[in-house]
């Protein structure tokens, strides 16, 4: 049984999932209410409420799966990428627990994690697939040959998606996450009401910045009270901007490498206009869509653990 952790921004999470794949806990404390207040994360404050929950969360993990810590035979953690003070809370928390109980550690990549959130039970995604990843903070487009990792082939030269999808509802006055937000008010408005730029670059990358300062000029040259009646259209027209970039880019990715399915991971995968545009892709099931540590444990199982007591030297890295 591998008992995961992940801390890298502003989820607390602590998951235990068999060495088949199957998830027998994932606990998932968000700290958005606690960031709304700044509009975003807070990396110190995000660190400091990491301290709080990270042994909690374990405890809670623990008693929704009815297993004992001594009934766990591998600890998982996020290593990198993400903030780095959050990233040693997850990290020492980890190296804790494994030393206290003899137990190998695993460092885990991030965005592996989001990979791997594929192959978890009850249908697991066998590769080889093209995989887009969408999140707050970052934008790739991978090509998954096996389960132990993945090769990038394009990336985003500015804003991740989500990040634009977050700044664009506090353009919108909506309240922090925006992203989900921003969608449900899309579904008020007319898409084509407004013709905000896809970006055009190189290869199989990705920008966000153009339509995100498109969006800004449009709310600040209209009046306060059409912008009001206007936010429903505005929303809908800027999130169907992103959308085409992402399908666009992905469905261009999968004609040059041959693939023959597309899986989506990430929060930005959770967007309901970007499950319509890739209709044929394979979505990550929405409770791991958004970080959690069942993902971590997961991408545990492929990658080398290290023997205790040699990881008690290993260090975050943003």
């Amino acid at each position: 049984m591998i008992l995961g952790l992940e801390t890298s921004c502003d989820e607390t999470a602590a998951a235990l999932v068999s060495p088949g794949g199957e998830v027998l806990a994932n606990v998932v404390s968000s700290q958005a209410d606690l960031h709304a207040r700044y509009g975003g994360v807070v990396p110190e404050v995000a660190s400091r409420r990491h301290l709080e929950l990270v042994v909690p969360v374990v405890r809670e993990a623990l008693a929704v799966a009815g297993r004992r810590l001594d009934e766990v035979e591998l600890v998982a953690v996020t290593r990198t990428p993400g903030l780095i003070g959050a990233l040693l809370v997850g990290v020492s928390a980890a190296k804790a627990l494994a030393w206290a109980r003899h137990l190998p550690l695993a460092p885990v990549d991030h965005l592996h994690g989001h990979v791997a959130s594929l192959f978890l039970e009850p249908d697991p995604l066998e590769p080889p697939f093209l995989c887009l990843l969408a999140s707050g903070g970052h934008t790739l487009l991978l090509e998954v040959s096996d389960r132990a990792g993945f090769r990038v082939l394009g990336t985003t030269l500015d804003d991740a998606a989500g990040e634009a999808f977050d700044k664009g509802a506090r353009l919108l006055g909506l309240d922090y996450p925006g992203g989900a937000a921003l969608d449900r008010l899309a579904r008020t408005g007319d898409a084509s009401a407004y013709a905000f730029p896809v970006a055009r670059v190189g290869g199989l990358d990705f920008s966000f910045s153009g339509v995100k300062t498109a969006l800004l000029y449009a709310v600040r040259d209209l009046p306060v009270e059409e912008l009001a009646a206007r936010r429903g259209d505005l929303a809908a027209s800027y999130q169907r901007a992103i959308v085409r970039a992402l399908a666009e880019r992905t469905l261009l990715a999968a004609e040059q490498t041959g693939a023959r399915r597309i899986a989506l991971v990430g929060g930005v995968a959770a967007n309901s206009e970007l499950r319509a545009s890739l209709p044929d892709a394979v979505a990550a099931p929405l409770e791991l869509c958004t970080d959690n540590a069942a993902m971590i444990a997961s991408a545990a199982r492929y990658v080398r653990a290290i023997p205790c007591p040699d990881y008690l030297g290993l260090d975050a890295a943003a």
